[in-house]
């Protein structure tokens, strides 16, 4: 079997840091993204799968990214180096893409080992997360504009798989895992016990 890469993509709060995250605590590798954005202590939970990197910093850098792209007056990059490595050297590896740009960017490099998932969420989950999160109505009235303005929730459309991320992100993840293959199929026996 191949060695993969599996792209997550979303608008935001649709939960790829937190797909990311309980998925690296399983020990999936993961690629960092490089950006140039600072995480508030209300997001420092990205500030382990985001490396935070100044812009003049970031501009040296460029020249060594296999993914450039910009979201939100931010720049968000792959280090060509560090993807190349994790897909010669890990079977399953993640990253977390932007925009479907990012997409094209990467599959220069492993067009066939990419797959992308998309994780969906709704109008209402957008906002109730928003709203725990500890956003103003008018930082959620800028995101939901950006969104719409991006074509973010019509990102769906260019990737391999959807996982709509509206429950419980044990259940988003259990999907996930299956678009991994990283499900097993018990016995008859052990499966007969377990729906008993």
């Amino acid at each position: 079997m191949a060695n993969k890469i599996y792209a997550f993509l979303g608008p935001h709060m649709s939960g790829k840091s937190t797909m990311v995250s309980q998925l690296m605590s399983m020990g999936i590798h993961y690629i960092p993204t490089v950006t140039t954005r600072v995480f508030d202590d209300r997001y420092a939970y990205k500030r382990r799968i985001y490396q935070s990197v100044k812009d003049p910093v970031y501009r040296d850098e460029k020249k060594n990214l296999i993914v450039d792209t910009g979201y939100q007056a931010q720049s968000y990059g792959l280090r060509k180096a560090e993807v190349l490595d994790a897909y010669k050297s890990h079977r399953i590896s993640m990253v977390i893409l932007h925009d479907v740009a990012a997409i094209k960017q990467i599959t220069k490099f492993i067009h066939q080992d990419l797959v992308s998932i998309f994780l969906m969420i709704d109008d209402e989950v957008f906002v109730d997360r928003m709203l725990r999160a500890g956003c103003s109505n008018d930082e959620i009235r800028y995101y939901v504009e950006q969104a719409e303005e991006l074509g973010e929730f019509d990102h769906w459309r260019d990737v391999d798989f959807v996982v709509k991320n509206t429950s419980t992100a044990r259940v988003a993840l259990e999907q996930i895992l299956a678009i991994m293959g990283l499900v097993t199929l018990v016995p008859q026996s052990d499966f007969d016990i377990l729906v008993k």
